[in-house]
């Protein structure tokens, strides 16, 4: 059998949820703004499918360089390339 390359492969336990976190998620979440120039954190809420970022990029900080829709533009510096991903709201939290 051939071996999955989705994109959510070989995310098991970045993905898990907390047992007490699981079920229908907070919608503050899905209704909180940035400002352009902001710095968020990439902290993926696996119940939610859809704006959801490549595993990769969970635990990132990155700063949002704009609105697209619903979503947000968020620069990150991976190594010493600049990468540009969308991202909704549920997907995002603030630092301070």
């Amino acid at each position: 059998m051939k071996r999955s390359k989705g994109t959510r492969s070989k995310s098991r336990y970045i993905m898990r949820k907390k047992p007490r976190t699981r079920g229908v998620t907070s919608s503050t979440r899905a209704l909180q703004q940035f400002e352009v120039g902001a710095s968020v954190a990439i902290d993926i809420n696996s119940a939610v499918h859809k704006g959801m970022p490549h595993p990769r990029f969970q635990g990132h900080t990155g700063k949002v360089e704009g609105i697209q829709g619903n979503a947000y533009l968020v620069g990150l510096t991976v190594g010493k390339k600049h990468k540009t991903i969308v991202v909704l709201p549920e997907h995002l939290g603030r630092v301070l």
